[in-house]
């Protein structure tokens, strides 16, 4: 027989009344929650996944979708590029031209006894580039440099649609290194414009065009920037080691390769600033390139196409920068006032000539010509090749002895001195 405390059985009772609560709590609950999950299932199945049937065409979309995805990242895309050079290239490729020096050439050969025979054919010598800058009528005019029509027997041109036309030496002058052809106009559909080649800057960009290396790589692109102005390269014409002329030039890191002489320096706008001519060839040189500017070379074209050959007016003197003499024979020799520190020197004077007879002499510094302040060399030259011909007259005004000093000479025919 078991004894019990009452009050422990009440305590007992409570507890389990207490316990019963909480278990109708719970399963009430769960109840809802469950309900709950049946409602969310019902309004949203894709949350609980799908059937096998909805999973293959889960699977076969996603195999779609990526077949998609990759055909795009595959597609060639089209990208058309119009930039400021492009824009210039176009407007002046198609007037840049090929030209070809053709020369006869002996072959020597033995003939069917042994004896030695001599025979002729014509090939190509050289080859260079050309600018198309006028067409009138049926006739088209190409400007290139000197050297690279030199001595040919025959010239072709070669248009930048591969179309060869045999070409017309009109005339050429060695000292400004250039040259003038004519062809057929009839093909001609591009006519280049000449820019202004004083307006150019120092770090402005060019663009030079033309066929390095001959016809393999016909309309040749290169870009650089103005390097350098008023340049002046000596040149030796007749080669006998002494030099005959200053060129004046514009300096620019534009490539420019054999077979590029005579092709075009253009700026920004596709107008032609330059006519390129030459380079350093130097292992320890790179990039630097020269061009004829088209200003000096305007009244030569103009000349060499209307009378076939230049007639250049010219002083009679051999001339030096002052600012190649040094600061004390400046002072000692020339006897310069302190604050002239430009101008031109001369440094000899050909008998009978418009200097000599005029009165200038020796170590006479030329500071202007009629008006126009000279600094020097190109300037001058600039000066008398751009304003004056053969028999004018022109006002010089000289320092001698540290004096200024005027005269008035009637302008010569040049023959290699200024």
């Amino acid at each position: 027989m078991g004894y019990y405390d009452d009050q422990d059985g009440q305590r007992r009772g409570k507890e389990n009344r207490r316990s019963g609560g909480k278990f109708g709590y719970f399963l009430s609950g769960l109840i809802g929650v469950i309900v709950g999950a049946l409602v969310v299932a019902l309004l949203f199945p894709n949350i609980f996944g799908k059937t096998n049937s909805d999973s293959s065409a889960v699977d076969s979309n996603s195999v779609a979708n990526t077949s998609t995805s990759t055909a795009k990242t595959t597609k060639t895309v089209s990208l058309k590029v119009t930039t400021d050079i492009t824009k210039a290239v176009e407007k002046t490729e198609k007037a840049v031209v090929g030209v070809s020096n053709i020369q006869k050439q002996s072959i020597w050969s033995d003939d069917m006894f042994g004896q030695d025979s001599k025979s002729s054919s014509s090939q190509e010598a050289g080859s260079g580039s050309g600018i198309i800058y006028k067409k009138a009528g049926d006739k088209a005019y190409v400007v290139t440099n000197y050297h690279v029509i030199e001595g040919a027997n025959a010239l072709e041109v070669t248009l930048s649609n591969g179309k060869k036309l045999s070409a017309k030496l009109v005339g050429g002058d060695k000292y400004t290194d250039l040259a003038v052809l004519q062809i057929d106009g009839s093909n001609v559909t591009t006519v280049a414009q000449f820019g202004d080649s004083d307006a150019l800057k120092l770090g402005e960009s060019v663009i030079a065009i033309g066929n390095p290396l001959g016809e393999e790589f016909a309309g040749s692109v290169t870009e650089g920037i103005v390097s350098g102005l008023n340049r002046t390269v000596p040149v030796d014409i007749d080669e006998d080691g002494t030099e005959d002329w200053q060129e004046e030039v514009i300096q620019t890191d534009a490539a420019i390769n054999p077979g590029n002489s005579g092709g075009a320096l253009i700026n920004i706008s596709g107008q032609v600033v330059g006519i390129n001519s030459m380079k350093i060839s130097n292992e320890s040189v790179e990039g630097i390139g020269f061009s004829i500017p088209i200003n000096s070379a305007k009244p030569v074209i103009h000349q060499l196409e209307t009378k076939g050959k230049i007639t250049r007016p010219a002083m009679g003197v051999g001339i030096v920068n002052v600012s190649d003499i040094s600061a004390y024979q400046q002072q000692e020799t020339l006897k310069l006032p302190t604050n002239v520190t430009t101008g031109v020197v001369i440094g000899s004077i050909e008998n009978g000539s418009p200097a000599g007879k005029a009165g200038l002499k020796e170590f006479d510094v030329i500071y202007k010509l009629d008006d126009q302040k000279i600094d020097n060399t190109v300037e001058l030259r600039k000066f008398l090749y751009e304003h004056k011909q053969p028999g004018d007259k022109v006002k010089v005004s000289v320092y001698r002895n540290g004096q200024p000093k005027t005269f008035t000479l009637t302008l010569g025919t040049a023959s290699g001195s200024n």
